[in-house]
């Protein structure tokens, strides 16, 4: 008697995420170190030189952190209220924050002494910015002003009143002391022109301004408010470039990463997102466990820290995994066995294999017990594929039809249910198409005595069949609009060719003709 072989389950490709560059990039990032602050983290920024200090503003103070260490090395206490957004000078030597009274402080970070204060504002400084030059500081404030000091003379130098609502972003273009941007909470984004003393332009968000950022090169610059981003062209009248749209909550921070390459923004929906600044797709999302307020990222991406509302600070050291090449190592001086004889042929002693459960029933024809066993939550949640192959291997028997006829209320609606929720499973979707026409032919002269849930579960079906079809129908119409589009580039390209061909021909017979015209006049 030939011995019966076990059902050989398929191993299905499960759909998962992509793995890129950029995912194993980003994944070296160590785990989080959360730091307890008391307050909300109003703002994060690194020192551009090393080793990278980096300043955290909560409450009514800045603290120095040591991204190393994780620890407090300075402390900048000099405020009556609450203190915002404390930012590094581009030398790494000052450091400037507001306050809730309205005053701008400029600090050095070594001595912590306060070396100049500037009054003028009549509501809180939330953003404070050295200007490129390192001379002068801009500062954006509640009360609708940009002011614009300068650092010898402790007073203020330009002074712009645009806005409608508070001011909570501001920017300094990089690569001109010249120019800067400020955002409202009117929506509003103005850039001015501190050379002409006016504003250059005025463009809309359509939501308040969190956030504001220059990439590198001075000439794009992009706005963060309500759930979407901004790219905007600053050398073409401030042209908006594109629209990002990847966070469910509010965009409160914007950084850059990856020397310029890669834009970080974090939001009240817990997560960071990473794009391409090339493309300004998603390439990674860091999750944290509450809302983020505040970004910093160190050169090189060597730490990225996150600032939550509840005062918890996250710091991350990026790490290379070095786990690889010693396990490469220890593999590659591990001593090999040695064989004592040679050996001709090896004799295994043949071994059963061990037949699961539904392998036993399908051996005995019991079709019936079979389906219940793989319809269990077991097998239905957990491996549906199991339940896919022992259902295609009934059809293949043609045994579907007895193993669900004459079966309960509660069969019939449990697999009305299996089959709603994987006939959308491409890797599924044929044999649940099956097993749906086949259900339909056992019960078809029964549908009149079904009522109650189990009515509605007919009926639910139907409508998940309608779903499938109109998408279906949906994706043609998709693939018809894209093969005419293929087609219409190529003919184009043909037409082109076609056309360059007619000239350059039209030109050779003109060089002929006015030769043969030479050539007779010479005559």
């Amino acid at each position: 008697m030939s011995q019966f072989k076990k059902l050989n389950t398929k191993k299905y490709l499960k759909t998962g995420k992509v793995v890129t560059p950029d995912t194993i990039y980003w994944k070296q990032l160590s785990v989080p170190t959360l730091v307890k602050e008391f307050g909300a983290i109003d703002y994060v920024d690194f020192s551009p030189i090393e080793p990278y200090y980096f300043a955290v503003t909560c409450s009514v103070r800045v603290q120095i952190y040591n991204p190393i260490t994780k620890l407090v090395v300075k402390n900048l206490s000099r405020f009556q209220e609450t203190a915002y957004g404390g930012t590094f000078r581009q030398d790494g030597r000052l450091l400037v924050a507001g306050d809730e009274q309205g005053l701008v402080k400029l600090f050095d970070p070594s001595s912590k002494n306060v070396l100049r204060l500037f009054k003028g504002h009549k509501a809180p400084v939330h953003r404070a910015q050295f200007t490129q030059d390192l001379l002068n500081i801009a500062s954006f404030s509640d009360d609708r002003i940009v002011k614009l000091w300068d650092i010898a003379s402790e007073k203020a130098t330009l002074t712009f009143a645009e806005h409608e609502d508070y001011i909570r972003a501001g920017a300094i273009n990089p690569m001109s002391p010249d120019t800067l941007i400020s955002g409202g909470y009117d929506g509003k984004i103005k850039m001015y022109d501190t050379r002409t003393q006016q504003v250059s332009y005025s463009i809309d968000h359509g939501s308040p301004v969190e956030s504001l950022l220059f990439l590198p090169t001075g000439g794009i610059f992009i706005s963060a408010g309500g759930t979407e981003m901004r790219v905007w062209d600053a050398f073409a009248g401030c042209r908006l470039l594109t629209k990002i749209s990847q966070h469910h909550k509010t965009i409160t921070s914007l950084r850059l990463g990856s020397n310029g390459k890669r834009l970080l923004s974090g939001s009240l929906d817990r997560h960071v997102k990473i794009y391409d600044v090339a493309t300004y797709q998603t390439v990674h999302t860091l999750d944290f466990p509450n809302a983020v307020l505040s970004l910093g990222v160190a050169p090189d991406d060597q730490t990225v820290v996150a600032g939550m509302v509840d005062g918890l600070i996250s710091i991350q050291n990026m790490e290379v995994d070095r786990s690889k090449d010693e396990v490469t190592k220890r593999s590659k001086n591990k001593p090999q066995p040695l064989t004592s004889m040679n050996i001709d042929h090896d004799i295994r002693e043949g071994v059963l294999p061990k037949l699961s459960k539904y392998d036993h029933l399908l051996r005995k024809y019991e079709y019936v017990k079979c389906l219940d066993i793989v319809l269990t939550p077991y097998f239905a949640r957990s491996n549906p594929e199991v339940t896919i192959c022992v259902m295609q291997e009934l059809i293949h028997r043609k045994g579907l039809h007895r193993a669900i006829a004459g079966r309960s209320h509660e069969f019939i609606s449990r697999l009305i249910s299996f089959i709603c929720r994987f006939i959308g499973e491409h890797r599924f979707m044929r044999v649940m198409i099956d097993v749906g026409m086949i259900l339909l032919d056992v019960y078809a002269p029964q549908f009149h005595e079904f009522t109650g849930e189990l009515g509605k579960d007919f009926i639910r079906l139907a409508g998940v069949l309608r779903r499938e079809v109109k998408l279906t129908y949906d994706l043609l119409e998709l693939q018809g609009c894209l093969e005419l589009l293929q087609t219409a580039s190529a003919s184009s390209d043909a037409v082109d060719e076609l056309i360059r061909f007619v000239t350059s021909e039209n030109d050779q017979l003109k060089q002929s003709a006015q030769a043969k015209e030479s050539s007779i006049l010479t005559v």
